[in-house]
């Protein structure tokens, strides 16, 4: 029998340093090896040249009958895939039966986002003449004006930040990085905070932190903590939307594909490996979209 465990530790030493891969990445594969490698032991197959097209079958129908989602199963076959091509490229398998199983896409819901006006409630319902409104107003701004991710913008250091050029370097998935530029209002309100506001909170720290977010203690601040300032907002400015750093992301790119930037600019600024990523956000407003048909179309519009 072979020792699944050994084969599961070099695909993830592959993952790190041959794939970069993020750590969240490498927890979901290991994840779905482990399930599989479980399935594997109840049907007493001991070696992976064993893993037919029956077998995956009923891999899948057991995945099926936990009531799973298809986009989940998706993408349990899809780490597994890649898995079994790995064992290939080693010789540990000839072929990799994973190839042959082909599954429908799940349609991708569009994603939520929040129009302009919502937006400017949410910017009126920070006092900027305080530490924390100051830290607020910043954090808002810089997560709208540049879209990027809440982990990214939790790891932002006051070196990343270059406002002579308007541009701020971001650490993504895989560590990967990328230079988002970032427009007037969200450079005021940085400014603002980072030589007034910041300085204070930090005066509450031992510590002499380098990250440009700090919490009501001066320290770093975390992800859970950048979402609960967010649905403090909400409540502030009293809108019914619940709100999450990633509504702010998917409203960046919506917003900005209204207004006519083209896709590949967009999916560069998102940091997404992959345009289809970026194509889900190519739904517009319905008053966007009238106003489009009504501006182009030869019979729109009355000759009155």
């Amino acid at each position: 029998m072979e020792n699944f465990v050994q084969f599961q530790k070099l695909f993830r030493e592959y993952l790190q340093i041959e794939k970069n891969a993020s750590p969240y990445t490498v927890e979901y594969y290991n994840h779905d090896l482990d399930e599989f490698f479980s399935f594997l032991h109840q049907e007493g197959i001991g070696t992976f040249q064993e893993v037919d097209l029956p077998c995956i079958r009923l891999f899948l129908t057991t995945l099926f009958d936990k009531k799973l989602s298809r986009r989940s199963v998706s993408r349990k076959i899809s780490s597994l895939r890649t898995f079994f091509k790995f064992l290939e490229r080693e010789e540990i398998i000839e072929t990799n039966a994973f190839l042959l199983i082909t599954l429908p896409k799940a349609s991708k819901p569009i994603p939520g986002f929040l129009y302009e006006e919502e937006m400017v409630k949410l910017f009126e319902s920070n006092d900027a003449r305080d530490p924390l409104g100051q830290r607020n107003l910043a954090l808002l701004e810089t997560l709208y004006g540049t879209g990027i991710r809440v982990s990214e913008c939790q790891h932002l250091r006051l070196r990343d930040i270059d406002f002579s050029i308007g541009t701020m370097l971001v650490k993504g998935k895989g560590n990967k990085e990328r230079y988002v530029p970032f427009g007037s209002f969200a450079e005021k309100a940085l400014q603002l905070y980072i030589h007034n506001g910041r300085n204070q909170l930090l005066e509450k720290s031992e510590t002499n932190s380098e990250s440009v977010f700090l919490n009501a203690r001066g320290n770093p601040i975390t992800t859970r903590g950048i979402r609960l300032i967010l649905k403090q907002m909400v409540e502030k400015a009293a809108l019914t939307n619940n709100i999450h750093p990633h509504k702010l992301r998917h409203t960046f790119a919506t917003h900005m594909l209204n207004e006519g930037a083209d896709l590949r600019t967009v999916q560069e600024l998102l940091g997404h490996e992959s345009l289809s990523s970026t194509q889900i956000y190519t739904h517009v407003t319905k008053d966007h979209l009238r106003n489009i048909y009504l501006n182009s179309h030869p019979r729109a519009k009355s000759q009155e």
